[in-house]
Parts: C-alpha cells; sequence; structure tokens
C-alpha cells in the first residue's frame, strides 16, 4: 500500500484491495467485508473495490463531516490512462462532494473543477 497524506484525506493505492481492511486493521469497512473481498477474484477486469471514497474507518462512534477521510485507489484497474482517470475522477467526486456537503444546487462547479485539478495530481502519482 501505498500512502500519501493529501490536503483533505489520504490517498491509498494498492493492487490488491485485501490491503484496504489490513492496511486499517479492520473486518468491515463501510460495510464491506474482509472475508468477501478475500473470496472475490480480484483482476483487472473485475475487483471487490476498484475505488473507494469514505471516512478513515472508526473503531466506536458516529462520523462526523470534518473526520479524516482516504480515496482508495486499486491500481490493478488502472490498465490505461482512460480507465484510471475514469476510476480516479468517479472517487474525487464523492470527495468532493461530500466536502461541499452535496450542495450541487450551488457548488456544482467548484466540486467538479476541484475533483478534475485533484485527480490530474492522483494520475500523475499512479504514473501509468
Amino acid at each position: 500500500m501505498i500512502v500519501y497524506k493529501r490536503k483533505s484525506y489520504d490517498l491509498l493505492i494498492s493492487h490488491d484491495p485485501n490491503e484496504l481492511f489490513e492496511y486499517y486493521e479492520v473486518e468491515e469497512l463501510h460495510g464491506l467485508k474482509a472475508k468477501d473481498c478475500k473470496a472475490h477474484i480480484n483482476d483487472e477486469t473485475n475487483a471487490y473495490i476498484a475505488g473507494l471514497s469514505n471516512f478513515v474507518p472508526k473503531k466506536k462512534g458516529e462520523y462526523k463531516y470534518n473526520d479524516r477521510r482516504f480515496i482508495f485507489i486499486n491500481r490493478m484497474r488502472c490498465t490505461d490512462l482512460v480507465e484510471a482517470t475514469c476510476l480516479v475522477f468517479h472517487e474525487c467526486i464523492h470527495h468532493y462532494l461530500h466536502l461541499f456537503e452535496y450542495d450541487v444546487e450551488n457548488k456544482e462547479e467548484a466540486i467538479i473543477t476541484l475533483a478534475e485539478i485533484e485527480t490530474k495530481e492522483i494520475i500523475k502519482l499512479l504514473k501509468l
């Protein structure tokens, strides 16, 4: 697992989605189960988790708006520049929707623009 501490989230990149559960030392992650991930055939065309944007898991307690978040990118699913860009942009949109409290009516352009800028940065880090 490669981890980059970004301004508003942690970027996690791995070829194996099982490493996401191992990294956070959890058996369940926002409704996803480690045992299901292990049983799943994870390859270039199919994965239990291709990408994920959510809160850094807590052992106990409710999540609050300003709790730390992460974006996970399954590097195995980044088979070419187009696939990687779509996957990364998808997860960045989720992230920025949250940061702007899902206020698409008033913040749509900012959400999309920041997701686009962040996508460019992440694609550079993936070194495709």
